[in-house]
């Protein structure tokens, strides 16, 4: 039997309180076609149904929106229907009698096809699931089946954060577009930040003539022609907002906007200094990145600024829900101002925690007077909070344990995996972002419902949301590889009640990218690509260790620069290869090529060369994949660093025969604000000999074994080579630690890549 329906989001029609009738599962399909997310009920029939000459037929306006959606993606996928007299027809129709804002009903005969649902948005879903039934077939005729279905989540979202980085209008339409072909509802708008405001407020037009822009820090925020800032930013206007907000509400789509409130308010405060809580507040959008000290005051000028944001958030968004932020607030600069003090003594509050949750209050019943709802970040439940906001679960799942406990509906989005910052894999080709490792199957088998919540305290999760925050995602394609295809993953959890099991989800998330890719659109398929290993042996040979991070599919491999095919060689333990040998390997399901191949020409210089992504960080306290400090414009390489302890270690280096180490290393701004971590961040202090690059022997209490000057490259943006002699003939096989020795924290070197030279 299918659960029942959970608690829906009340964000749109498409998303309203309701329960769903369960749904018996009759006579499954043994191998259900290619579908994510998966139906609620699959029944396989005999027979097919003939697409040739098929017509679409609806009943009214929304089950002719959701006949147009099948029929401008088929064309799109390359398979439009091409009508014909006295053929068969694919039917919408609205059928009062189904339960359920986005259920709906599909039936596959010989005699022809029948969509139905009680909804627009249930005609939409049945579009988007003929779709995909269409593409998993021959195209000319599709099997007999019978599905029924409707999601076990009313919040299904992405949270795309515009503040950090700003993303052209277009790109926001084709991820709304993308995200309607998986089911996906709600897209969380980060509209500001300490590092960019990106909302118009008519009464405050500095906020984006000035919070709108930031220079960036070091050579980036630099011209190389002219030596000038180059600022960066952006925002979008009303109309714009507006075109958005009707794309999405035309894919049954609902914007969440975010402002956030009372922290990451670096950007306003430096439009509208008035808006600060200490007397020296900053003059400029900020360019760091962490956690900044800017608390707007909340006196009655800044509540009243406040609601007009409001105001102008319920003007342009017509979304029930409106995100008031309330994360990351540090209250030094509140418990440092006496006016701030002395207004928490007249209001009775014992510190400046229940301070913010007046604060909270106060915006959040401003915005129930007004017809509308307001959710905040987890942080918001260390004080009171009304009863009717809703709370998004960040830190893990425990605010959503609390909230739900307390009566209040709630949105997991737990980090660190539901944060989409985190790279997919460990392969030194993942684009920037934090350091830990979020894999496909890591998402996909997140835990959902947690076990302190009893079945009523259940009802309270409104669903599920996968954020991207932008620090370090600095372009549309980085951005459409860290939230593809793990949305798809998203989607899949968020949609469907079935026992999740990996090995049968696998090959629809790969049939997912695949019918994405048809359509030219990005996801990342690092993790499905080889990464090599390569260390030298005594016979001369040269071992090859190959591995395919996400493990689906088998390795295949030739020897002779060709790319492989499905019949090539199965890779199933490391290659003892001759120099000169030209290594190519792929991932294969089936004869289905995944990703692309990898290329090495093997050389015994390559077993003496590692990168930096490729070692192992000594420390795991803040790690990052961040690009170096190229001019705007210029190849900027990726580099794994913890910031908090810039260190490497090569394990098992090969240095017979070693006289030389040469070191590709960068360099760019330590612009991170780390608070009171800032005292916890070790650097290795130069000594007499200067800044340089250190290498230590076996581990990093060892000897150093070279030294290698860093001003050479000082003053070079972009990735610089540094070289320097082994302080004596070392053999056999040892460990190594990299550090750089410095005057101090700024700037943050980082390691590209070792070669230990002959």
């Amino acid at each position: 039997m299918r659960k029942p329906q959970r608690k829906l989001a009340p964000a749109t029609a498409a998303v309203m309180l309701l329960t769903m009738t369960a749904v018996p599962v009759r006579a499954a399909v043994s191998s259900p076609p290619a579908l994510l997310p998966l139906p609620a009920s699959v029944t396989e029939e005999d027979g097919s149904f003939s697409l040739a000459g098929a017509s679409l037929q609806a009943d009214d306006a929304g089950a002719r929106a959701a006949a147009d959606r099948l029929g401008s993606l088929l064309k799109r996928s390359g398979r439009p229907l091409i009508p014909a007299a006295q053929h068969g027809s694919i039917r919408f129709l609205r059928d009062p009698s189904i339960s359920g804002a986005e259920a709906y009903r599909l039936t596959v005969a010989a005699a022809g096809v029948t969509l139905s649902a009680s909804t627009d948005a249930g005609l939409y879903y049945g579009a988007e699931t003929l779709w995909q039934l269409i593409l998993a077939g021959d195209g000319k005729a599709l099997p007999a089946i019978r599905i029924a279905d409707a999601p076990a989540y009313g919040w299904r979202g992405v949270m795309l954060d515009s503040a950090r980085h700003f993303q052209p209008v277009n790109y926001i339409r084709e991820l709304i577009d993308r995200m309607a072909m998986v089911k996906l509802n709600t897209l969380h708008w980060h509209l500001t930040d300490d590092q960019g405001w990106r909302l118009p407020v008519p009464a405050y037009p500095r906020l984006t003539s000035v919070g709108g822009w930031r220079h960036e820090a070091g050579a980036e925020g630099i011209d190389p022609d002219s030596g000038k800032p180059v600022r960066s930013g952006g925002f979008y206007t009303e109309a714009e907002i507006r075109e958005i907000i009707a794309y999405a509400a035309n894919r049954h789509i609902v914007i969440v906007p975010e402002v956030d409130m009372p922290g990451h308010f670096t950007a306003s405060i430096a439009a509208y200094p008035w808006l600060a809580s200490t007397p020296n507040p900053p003059a400029a959008t900020a360019n760091d990145w962490g956690i900044l000290p800017n608390l707007i005051n909340p006196n009655e000028r800044g509540l009243a600024f406040c609601e007009a944001v409001l105001d102008q958030l319920m003007r342009l968004f017509p979304s029930k829900v409106i995100h008031i932020g309330g994360d990351e607030a540090t209250k030094d600069q509140w418990n440092a101002n006496p006016a701030i003090q002395a207004q928490m003594k007249t209001l009775g509050l014992k510190d400046a925690e229940e301070l913010q949750g007046w604060f909270t209050g106060r915006l959040a019943g401003y915005l129930a007077a007004h017809g509308r709802r307001a959710i905040g970040w987890d942080e918001i439940l260390a004080a009171p909070v009304p009863g009717d906001a809703m709370i998004m679960s960040w830190r893990g799942s425990d605010g959503a344990v609390t909230a739900a406990k307390a009566g209040h509906d709630t949105v997991l989005a737990p980090a660190p995996v539901f944060y989409l910052d985190n790279r997919q894999s460990a392969s030194d080709n993942e684009p920037p972002g934090r350091g830990e490792i979020v894999s496909w199957r890591r998402l996909y088998e997140a835990e959902t419902a947690p076990p302190a919540l009893s079945g009523d305290e259940r009802a309270h999760i409104l669903g599920l949301q996968v954020n991207l925050w932008t620090e370090h995602v600095r372009t549309a394609e980085y951005a459409d590889r860290m939230i593809w295809p793990r949305a798809d993953v998203l989607a899949e959890i968020a949609w469907t009640s079935a026992p999740r099991d990996w090995q049968s989800f696998s090959p629809r998330l790969l049939g997912a990218m695949a019918r994405e890719r048809k359509l030219g659109f990005r996801s990342d398929v690092t993790p499905l690509e080889p990464t090599g290993r390569f260390t030298g042996t005594d016979g001369g040979a040269i071992k090859a260790v190959l591995e395919q991070p996400v493990g689906i599919g088998t390795l295949r491999y030739t020897l002779d620069g060709s790319a492989p095919v499905p019949a090539s060689p199965a890779y199933s333990e490391p290659l003892d290869l001759a120099a000169g040998t030209v290594l190519t390997a792929q991932a294969f399901a089936g004869s289905e090529p995944l990703g692309s191949p990898r290329t090495w020409t093997v050389f015994t210089a390559l077993s003496r060369t590692l990168s930096g992504g490729d070692m192992q960080l000594c420390t795991q306290n803040l790690p990052l994949r961040l690009e170096d400090d190229a001019p705007t414009g210029g190849v900027r390489r990726i580099h794994t660093v913890d910031v908090m302890h810039p260190c490497w270690n090569w394990h098992g280096a090969a240095l017979d025969g070693v006289t030389r180490i040469a070191a590709d290393v960068g360099h760019r701004p330590y612009n991170f604000s780390l608070g009171a971590a800032m005292v916890k961040v070790r650097i290795e202090q130069a000594g007499n000999d200067g800044e340089a690059l250190k290498v230590r022997l076996d581990n990093c209490d060892g000897p150093v074994i070279a030294s290698l000057p860093l001003a050479p490259a000082s003053t070079i943006a972009g990735v610089s080579r540094i070289e320097g002699a082994l302080s004596a003939p070392i053999t056999g096989h040892h460990d190594l630690c990299i550090t750089f020795a410095q005057k101090g924290v700024d700037p943050l070197w980082v390691l590209d890549r070792l070669t230990l030279k002959p």
